[in-house]
């Protein structure tokens, strides 16, 4: 990676950046056109990381001025520990960036955030055929093997 790249907390003047990278992260995800969440969802997510009282978080990559990718994660309880897990919830780089160290940074931003509000834990989840990614976390995480159940409701 770029030694101009740094990881950094969104402020809420990256909105006009930040958003074209959530669109791309949700369009990846085929969240767009008909199935796109709803502006309100976007809306809200954004506030988010601003509220103190929300344990929802949101870092960067900035290159210069140019953000690069975004990560957003959060902090809930667990039955196995008396800190709270941390889980990323969504990594994003744009296209540009891939393959230039900017996910694995943006990774490790939010182990060093983890460790810091003593978290003893940061998972996360991707789509079995995300191939791609799936070659940087297997070089940077364990693959517990857990399948996912969901019920939309």
């Amino acid at each position: 990676m770029s030694d101009d790249v740094t990881i950094r907390f969104v402020t809420s003047d990256d909105y006009a950046q930040w958003l074209p990278l959530w669109d791309g992260y949700n369009a990846f995800y085929e969240r767009s056109g008909p199935t796109a969440l709803a502006p309100e969802i976007t809306a809200m997510t954004w506030q988010r990381f601003f509220d103190a009282y929300e344990p929802m978080h949101a870092l960067v990559a900035d290159a210069g001025g140019r953000l690069l990718g975004l990560t957003h994660y959060l902090y809930h309880r667990s039955t196995t520990a008396i800190a709270p897990t941390c889980y990323l919830q969504d990594l994003f780089t744009s296209e540009a960036a891939r393959g230039k160290g900017v996910g694995r940074a943006l990774i490790n931003g939010v182990y060093a955030q983890a460790k810091l509000a003593g978290s003893p834990r940061v998972y996360w989840q991707t789509h079995e055929t995300n191939h791609t990614a799936m070659q940087l976390y297997d070089k940077v995480a364990d693959r517990p093997g857990f399948v996912i159940y969901r019920k939309v409701l």
